[in-house]
């Protein structure tokens, strides 16, 4: 019997507006680089990681500015990395600069709060499971998503990012509930679910643009579906 459902956060629950992947390639075009918005996506996570493990080394907006500028340079890089002829490290901090000055804010997605109700009103426990660092209760309190979750657990807090079995066990200890009375959902398949089954979760990978063609798990394409696997 499932008593728990937990949710990745970012590309689960909200995403970014403007979209990461068009912006970056927009503006790094608008620099003279050949880049498009399907080679910045699929360089985003490798770069999201690094930056989440300088983090973890230390935090970067507290460093020196000669170190702070050589993380931001890898970040750049990283994100650029699929680029034909290869970006410089000027041009990646150029096309960073010009993205901070625009910033980003997250939006929930339309199918978020209507799931996170309807589970709620199931008597579930509700949790958030992300690599996300330690801004996530304010994010989530401004999408409207606090009132029904009963945990967060990130990658911040931990030390690990997805897929490390340690983040899955810390939600499962703040649930009070065992791995197979979970469902975790997720976007990401090496990160989400490969991690949850790592501890024995039920995952399920959500794919919103319908890209994954063959799947060894089960695919839905909103959060409405999640009711129909509890």
């Amino acid at each position: 019997m499932i008593k728990a459902v937990c949710f990745d956060f970012f590309n689960t629950l909200a995403y970014f507006d403007p979209p990461r992947d068009e912006y970056y390639a927009e503006t790094a075009r608008g620099l003279g680089i050949n880049v498009t918005a399907e080679q910045i996506a699929e360089a985003l996570p490798d770069a999201d990681t690094y930056w989440r493990q300088e983090n973890f080394k230390s935090p970067i907006r507290e460093r020196p500015e000669k170190e702070k500028f050589k993380a931001y340079e890898g970040y750049g890089m990283r994100i650029l990395r699929n680029v034909d002829p290869p970006a410089t490290p000027e041009k990646a901090l150029q096309m960073l600069a010009k993205a901070f000055t625009r910033g980003f804010k997250f939006v929930p997605f339309d199918d978020s709060l209507p799931i996170l109700k309807a589970l709620k009103e199931k008597g579930l426990k509700i949790g958030v499971i992300s690599n996300i660092g330690q801004e996530i209760d304010a994010y989530c309190e401004e999408l409207g998503f606090a009132p029904y979750l009963d945990f967060k657990v990130t990658s911040f807090e931990v030390g690990y990012d997805k897929p490390n079995p340690e983040i899955f066990q810390l939600a499962l200890q703040r649930a009070g509930v065992s791995a197979d009375e979970t469902v975790f959902i997720g976007d990401q398949y090496e990160q989400d679910i490969k991690g949850a089954r790592g501890v024995g979760i039920k995952p399920l990978l959500i794919d919103r643009k319908g890209s994954s063609n063959s799947c060894d798990c089960t695919v839905i394409h909103n959060l409405c579906q999640v009711a129909d696997h509890i």
